[in-house]
């Protein structure tokens, strides 16, 4: 089946108006072939079309760069996935020693280091951030017990950057370049702001329910150091050639070679489960990877948030089928959800998941035992009341505090299993989605209790 461009483009067009996204681009791998579109404006200040060319912030997606990166490293023989990172990294500490010793690449590319998501120290502009980002994470506690638990780590690829930078004797930025950007071609990708002036770039955008999005005070709240799991920025189409040289053996278009084929298989080959299969509509996940498992048919990708802008990348490699999405702000999950759903159907016969809420009639939990507080470095949770719901007030404290306000939200109970609680938490018109979020209650092999929001796993404060 051939790719109707007039037909998507008439899509794009009318679901980013329906679902008020200022601006948007897509671009579609399919029959070989890459389909780049776009629609709206990069900033409605300045009313900027966005053209296909645009350059938007990925946020996560930059992991699957980083993992990119770092698997080429592991198959040079220069990473050993499994030994310690302080073979590596000497000085690397932590506030419970014992875990710091242990703690390897493969832990950090998964998301089982326990190393919180939220730490953010600003530690500077200079080349020397992610060494002083590691210095600084001596006194940190972490989420969980290396290896015992999925809890989502931007943090980890931090400390990821700085393993990859002293193998290499040259910067992340450097190394990704040299390594990754470059033999792929992708000349609309890059890490620091100042290389995005040269382009068309978006601004993201903010807004409540029902108002109509204006641009974000600032482009970008995250810390240079940050980078290696949150900050490139790119085209939609440079992300799917990226996609495209994972989908064909790790080959680029022109048959340059980034990746053996043995290594691309091992990205995709599930390594660890999150409790929270809601969030980004996980299988479980990769060395880098999301996976999708749609009703039989296997998937990668990635979700990416900055500052008021989202992106989302999904591929196929049964049907040789790769989208990027990349938008600046509105109702950023809707037009992916609805695009998504059509395009996956159309190209690959996949049937998306319904977007998760809760049933008509929510089951009857034992919702006592879940009232408490739960923290994680940045983040303060608090849930109290009984019966057959829940209360959270969910806090950013610390060097998150300026990120958003408190969340606050009653929680529906969705299912209770054998490993977990499951709540609907309705965050409609804040900062933390557009309609239902997943709360998930577990329990570890030890006794503890975690809290999880965003596949980040919260220990109970006892």
């Amino acid at each position: 089946m051939g790719f109707d461009t007039s037909h998507w483009q008439g899509r794009l067009d009318e679901l980013g108006a329906a679902h008020r996204v200022p601006g948007a681009a897509l671009a579609v791998l399919a029959g070989g072939t890459v389909h780049e579109l776009a629609t709206g404006v990069l900033h409605r200040g300045t009313g900027v079309e966005t053209t296909a060319d645009s350059v938007f912030q990925l946020g996560s997606v930059a992991k699957v760069y980083t993992a990119t990166l770092a698997m080429g490293l592991a198959e040079e023989g220069l990473l050993d996935l499994d030994a310690p990172v302080r073979d590596v990294l000497p000085d690397f500490s932590l506030a419970d020693e014992e875990a710091a010793g242990v703690i390897t690449p493969r832990h950090l590319l998964t998301h089982t280091s326990g190393l919180s998501c939220d730490l953010v120290v600003d530690t500077g502009r200079g080349d020397d951030c992610l060494a002083r980002f590691v210095a600084a994470c001596a006194k940190e506690d972490l989420d969980c017990p290396p290896g015992t638990a999925l809890s989502y780590s931007t943090s980890g690829f931090s400390v990821l950057g700085r393993v990859i930078e002293v193998l290499t004797g040259s910067t992340w930025d450097r190394a990704l370049r040299d390594r990754v950007l470059d033999p792929l071609g992708l000349d609309h990708t890059m890490t620091l702001p100042e290389e995005a002036l040269r382009f068309r770039t978006a601004m993201g955008h903010t807004g409540g329910a029902g108002e109509g999005p204006e641009p974000a005070p600032a482009w970008d709240l995250m810390t240079r150091s940050s980078s290696p799991g949150a900050m490139v920025l790119a085209t939609a189409g440079d992300m799917v050639r990226l996609a495209r040289a994972h989908l064909e053996d790790g080959r680029a278009a022109d048959g340059v070679r980034v990746l053996a084929p043995r290594t691309v298989r091992a990205m995709r080959e599930l390594q660890a489960e999150s409790p929270d299969k809601w969030s980004v509509e996980a299988a479980g996940w990769g060395l880098g990877w999301t996976l999708y498992d749609w009703d039989g048919v296997r998937g990668f990708g990635h979700d990416g948030a900055a500052t008021g802008q989202y992106s989302y990348l999904r591929a196929v490699p049964g049907a040789g089928v790769a989208l990027a999405l990349v938008t600046n702000g509105g109702g950023a999950r809707s037009l992916y959800a609805d695009l998504f759903g059509e395009l996956l159907a159309a190209l690959a016969g996949v049937r998306m998941p319904d977007r998760f809420a809760p049933p008509e009639q929510p089951p009857a939990v034992d919702t006592a035992r879940l009232t408490g507080a739960y923290r994680r470095p940045g983040v303060v949770i608090t849930v109290t009341g009984g019966g057959n719901g829940l209360r959270m007030v969910y806090e950013f404290v610390d060097g998150m505090s300026r990120f958003s306000p408190p969340l606050e939200a009653d929680l529906v109970p969705v299912e209770e299993t054998a490993t977990a609680t499951v709540f609907a938490a309705s965050v409609s018109g804040t900062s933390f989605g557009e309609d239902w979020m997943p709360v998930v209650f577990t329990t570890s092999a030890d006794g503890t209790r975690y809290a999880y929001v965003g596949m980040r796993a919260a220990p109970e404060v006892v």
